[in-house]
């Protein structure tokens, strides 16, 4: 009897060890799909000259990129204080360069934006997220600053 629970004992931890395995590149995959979105479309913003947010070509570049690489942000993409894109796969928000400091004078610089662009890391396992609340995990990154 001895050795039958210590066989279940190992089987038991090879289980876990090969879930746990698995969830890690599962996640990897999917942190590697959501960082390439966002440099295209911090790519493509910068093509466009920061002039994406109505560009149906602009935005058909995304979507078309979003397909070849199987991105999907799935029902949820929670965006709080930014906007989200009219295909529903980021969030974008335009903000105003700061003052810059020359010398010892203050440089106002009205004319000057970026963009901060968010995707998130789609994980949709069911049992999992009705454990855990996993819908945090995204991934910012700004553009180069434009003009007017």
């Amino acid at each position: 009897m001895r050795d039958a629970m210590g066989g279940t004992v190992a089987l038991v931890i090879i289980s876990v060890f090969i879930v746990i395995a698995l969830g890690y590149m599962a996640f990897n995959v999917n942190y590697t799909k959501a960082f390439r979105m966002k440099n295209k479309i911090i790519s493509v913003y910068e093509d466009f000259d920061g002039k994406c947010e109505n560009n149906s070509e602009c935005n058909k570049l995304i979507i078309d990129y979003a397909n070849t690489l199987g991105y999907s942000t799935g029902d949820s993409l929670n965006c709080d204080d930014y906007t989200k894109s009219p295909n529903n796969l980021y969030c974008y928000k335009r903000i105003d360069a700061e003052n810059k400091v020359n010398g010892n004078d203050i440089v106002e610089d009205d004319n000057r934006y970026y963009y901060k662009i968010i995707t998130k890391i789609n994980i949709e396992i069911p049992i999992i997220n009705n454990i855990l609340d996993l819908q945090a995990f995204y991934i910012t990154g700004d553009t180069k600053l434009f003009k007017n």
